[in-house]
């Protein structure tokens, strides 16, 4: 399920560029994890980083695929 809850943020971010945006705006992990949550993402921050192999932080450039997906 969490695998699912990343995959779908990732694509939701790639067209809604306010969500995009607002992720961006997070300052670490946890906040980047709970902001998630309350639009419905439920995953934890090792779940992130295991789906995706980088941080919030990286965020920051283009947005690309997830690895593995």
């Amino acid at each position: 399920m969490a695998k699912e809850a990343v995959a779908q943020l990732f694509r939701a971010a790639q067209v809604d560029t306010v969500l995009q945006e607002k992720l961006r705006a997070a300052p670490d992990i946890q906040s980047f994890v709970e902001l998630a949550k309350t639009y419905g993402y439920d995953f934890t921050m090792q779940e992130w980083r295991e789906m995706t192999q980088f941080s919030v932080e990286e965020l920051a450039g283009e947005l690309s695929e997830i690895p593995g997906l």
